[in-house]
């Protein structure tokens, strides 16, 4: 009894620290955004309570000055056209591997894997020539472009849930007469739907924070993404802490409200994909 209580005590203060370590950053973020050019100033340090609590100025002067609402409507097109094409093209090329026989279907699955493990700024030369060959270098089309074809994780969770699909199903649906994509339309995708809310999660977050692309492939301010608008503040308000600050959390909101709604989610498409 001594044993297991020493090691739920450990347990517990191993939680608490890990939570401790997580939050800290951010509540000294939140802290600073409800700070006064003045208190900055005068060193306030970054857990310290505010003068004002209820102080928002640096929060409207992030969403007028970094244009925010329009990095955000820019966010959302490119969240909405590259995950919906990233969950169609992924589910078809695993229903593909995983339901026909052709050559080289080992070596297909291999180089998926290695692509996945090469680093992506090693062929940003070569991509960034490509993306300007089609004449989609400054307009939202490249992230959609590179963020739809690049997630070969995506193709995995799909495989493995895909293969946990009884082949009868496929079997008695040939015998009423209906073809391979009548099949995935009607059972495999339907059947999917655990896949595709990881895949939406976790693609969206990944989407959502990713800075390197949208700083590369659009550098004009009217297609600004939220990344890149927040990285906009070192400019003018270069030692305004409290501004860049408050556009950080203007930033985390939507993802964390989006994540504790939808964790469940998460945590049983990779348990389901995990064990099958």
């Amino acid at each position: 009894m001594t044993r297991r209580a020493v090691a739920r005590i450990l347990m517990y203060l191993s939680l608490i620290a890990a939570t401790v370590i997580v939050l800290l950053p951010l509540g000294a973020v939140l802290l600073t955004s409800l700070k006064s050019e003045e208190e900055m100033a005068k060193g306030s340090g970054a857990l310290s309570l505010p003068e004002d609590p209820l102080n928002f100025a640096n929060y409207v002067t992030a969403f007028q000055d970094g244009r925010m609402l329009s990095a955000f409507g820019n966010t959302a097109i490119i969240l909405v056209v590259a995950i919906g094409g990233t969950v169609l093209i992924g589910s078809m090329t695993a229903y593909a591997i995983d339901r026909f026989t052709f050559r080289f279907r080992k070596i297909v699955v291999a180089l998926f894997l290695i692509a996945a493990l090469v680093p992506g700024v090693t062929t940003q030369v070569a991509t960034f020539q490509i993306v300007n060959s089609f004449g989609a270098f400054d307009t939202l089309w490249a992230p959609i472009l590179l963020y739809t074809g690049t997630d070969i994780v995506s193709i995995y969770i799909f495989l493995q849930f895909i293969r946990s699909i009884p082949l009868s199903l496929d079997e008695a649906a040939r015998l009423d007469g209906a073809s391979a994509f009548t099949i995935y339309r009607r059972i495999i995708f339907p059947l999917l739907k655990p896949a595709i809310a990881t895949v939406v999660i976790v693609k969206g977050i990944t989407t959502y924070n990713d800075f390197y692309i949208p700083f590369l492939y659009l550098p004009s301010q009217d297609h600004g993404v939220i990344s890149t608008s927040l990285f906009r503040f070192k400019g003018p308000f270069g030692a305004h802490w409290e501004t860049i600050s408050a556009g950080a959390v203007l930033v985390i909101l939507p993802t964390l409200i989006v994540f504790l709604c939808l964790q469940r989610y998460i945590y049983n498409g990779f348990m389901r994909g995990a064990t099958r």
